[in-house]
């Protein structure tokens, strides 16, 4: 996507791309992948029932909710919450009606359920 625009995200321009595989139900559409030590930028949609499993941030994570409801062990967040995950914290994600949401990782994160299927 060329450069995006505040506009063209809040006003649903969003719907026009096109998103790629990420995790069961959830799809990514990169913005800016990561590049060195650069952060990634992309938009997630989550399809209803969609989840995210347990993970933990390597770096700081910001999201903006930007259509239906996202929610982790501390709440939901409906349309226009942003949220800040501190590096090293820890949840995991959902969406029971489905959601699109802006995300930036300044790092990929780890997911859990993969160290555990290991040990």
């Amino acid at each position: 996507m060329p450069e995006t625009t505040r506009e063209r995200l809040m006003s649903g321009g969003w719907k026009e791309l096109e998103f790629g595989p990420f995790r069961d139900a959830v799809t990514i559409h990169w913005i800016r992948p990561f590049e060195g030590d650069q952060p990634g930028v992309a938009l997630l949609k989550y399809e209803p029932g969609a989840s995210v499993p347990r993970h933990r941030h390597e770096g700081l994570e910001t999201i903006l909710v930007l259509d239906g409801v996202q929610s982790d062990e501390t709440g939901d967040y409906i349309s226009g919450s942003y949220i800040v995950n501190a590096p090293g914290s820890e949840h995991s994600v959902w969406s029971d009606t489905g959601c699109v949401v802006l995300i930036q990782w300044d790092r990929p994160v780890k997911i859990l359920e993969d160290e555990i299927a290991l040990t």
